[in-house]
């Protein structure tokens, strides 16, 4: 029997869960309403599956340990713990609609999207080594760099005879050579950095879990940005994913700034200080706020790629309708 979940609604699994259905099969994945990633119970990795079973006013989501979940004891309840904080289920939606209230521009984003809720990285680790890749390349770019470094040095779990990987910890990547982390797409610098982080992770003297406990934001800035390679951008991004702080905008970004300009200055480039100022509305849901502008983006852009490949499929069919000797209706 799976175990079940209840996120605090409203929930909206296929929402929340879309931004992984672009993801390697082998690692990560959301497809046909399911969500699949290999997961650490302990020092054991595992496949989870989890499953949307509940109504739009009541969400359950059913979650499957594989393989030998049974063997392990509490296994399930540990993966399902995982799952929570993975998928942000817990999190107090009507909080953040009530303290942007105010702001009709966003609370118009925020009801087309509802329900939506922001997923985070299994370990701050991650969250950083994530971060460190994605620095100045498109995001479609740095996903493909990681899922290889993930296939290259992550641990395998062969599952109903296919292959899946758990990604990396820091003993696996402080192990690389600077081959393969060039092998992977990255470049020396990145791979430098990534390899310096994970042996300082590995080695005892960089302790990225416990920050979580320090409740000033600006005081993890400040200490991440000791780490060679990490700058402020990098650093908020890591409180966002990896510490699932909300009140967190990394404002500097790129993206970021779009999405908040093509809602509030449409037509104009702004800076990251606009953005930060036109942020202070959202009070101390900032990150999600920006998640949600650029949700609402991603989803407008797929909508229209969505009508491009229907037109395209349109024509296509009426070209093959009037080809010589294709059966005309009979003219009036």
């Amino acid at each position: 029997m799976p175990l079940l979940l209840h996120p605090l609604p409203p929930y909206d699994f296929s929402l929340s869960c879309r931004v992984f259905s672009e993801g390697d099969p082998a690692i990560r994945r959301f497809e046909q309403g399911t969500f699949r990633q290999v997961i650490r119970v302990g020092e054991k990795p595992v496949l989870v599956q989890v499953r949307d079973v509940g109504e739009e006013w009541d969400p359950v989501l059913a979650v499957d340990v594989l393989p030998g979940g049974e063997a392990m004891p509490g296994a399930r309840e540990k993966a399902g713990e995982q799952v929570s904080e993975l998928l942000g289920i817990h999190d107090d939606l009507e909080q953040f609609y009530r303290a942007i209230h105010t702001d009709p521009l966003m609370t118009g984003v925020a009801r087309s999207l509802r329900g939506l809720k922001a997923p985070q990285s299994g370990t701050v680790f991650e969250a950083l080594v994530t971060t460190i890749i994605e620095q100045q390349i498109s995001i479609r770019v740095a996903r493909v760099i990681e899922a290889r470094m993930v296939r290259k040095f992550g641990e395998r779990l062969e599952v109903a005879g296919r292959t899946y990987f758990a990604y990396p910890g820091p003993e696996d990547l402080a192990a690389g050579t600077a081959e393969d982390f060039r092998s992977c797409g990255l470049s020396a610098r990145k791979g430098e950095y990534i390899r310096n982080a994970a042996g300082m992770v590995a080695g005892g003297t960089l302790d990225l879990e416990s920050m979580r406990e320090i409740h000033d934001s600006q005081r993890i800035i400040g200490e991440l940005c000791e780490i060679r390679g990490v700058g402020r951008w990098t650093a908020e991004f890591v409180l966002l994913r990896g510490m699932h702080r909300l009140d967190t905008i990394p404002a500097d970004d790129l993206g970021v700034k779009r999405a908040i300009g093509r809602v509030y200055c449409p037509g104009q480039r702004i800076s990251a200080d606009q953005a930060r100022a036109i942020a202070e509305r959202w009070g101390a849901w900032k990150g999600l706020a920006a998640y949600y502008l650029l949700t609402a983006e991603h989803e407008g852009q797929s909508r229209r790629i969505d009508a491009v490949k229907k037109r395209k499929v349109q024509q296509q069919t009426m070209r093959r309708s009037v080809r010589p000797g294709a059966a005309r209706d009979p003219l009036p």
